[in-house]
């Protein structure tokens, strides 16, 4: 069975990736590993866990409706979000990643926009970048 690797946020950019990583792997027959990615330390609080575990549960409601084989992983490693896609589509010997983007400023395209290109360039495979929907946060 060929494998998807999906970044997921729990934002805009991460529910359309996700919609479509599920999307493909309905196509393809494939699993879903769906990644959630934090850095940890001291920025990641008990708050945002809860609100990450939240969302997780989500995710797997979600993705039980559609029938499609998942696993999710949640990550707190002290990676950057594009190492730990990266590092997974690796170790799962991915078909391809799935990233969601999110229109930005020219000046947000110079210092946010570092995960997607990084995923871009290093990743061991393709990459499927799907584009927010107008409107969602």
């Amino acid at each position: 069975m060929t494998t998807i690797v999906v970044g997921y946020v729990p934002k805009a950019e991460g529910r359309a990736a996700l919609r479509r990583a599920a999307e493909e792997a309905t196509l393809r027959d494939a699993k879903l590993v769906v990644v959630n990615s934090h850095r940890g330390g001291r920025s990641y609080d008990s708050d945002e866990a809860a609100a990450s575990d939240a969302a997780l549960t989500e995710v797997r409601e979600q993705l039980d409706a559609t029938g499609v084989p998942y696993e999710v992983r949640q990550l707190v490693r002290g990676l950057d979000p594009a190492e730990d896609l990266v590092a997974v589509a690796e170790q799962v010997h991915a078909e391809f990643i799935v990233i969601g983007l999110r229109r930005r400023s020219p000046v947000g395209k110079l210092i946010l926009g570092s995960n997607a290109q990084r995923v871009l360039l290093d990743a061991p495979c393709p990459v499927l970048a799907v584009k927010a929907d107008e409107g969602e946060d």
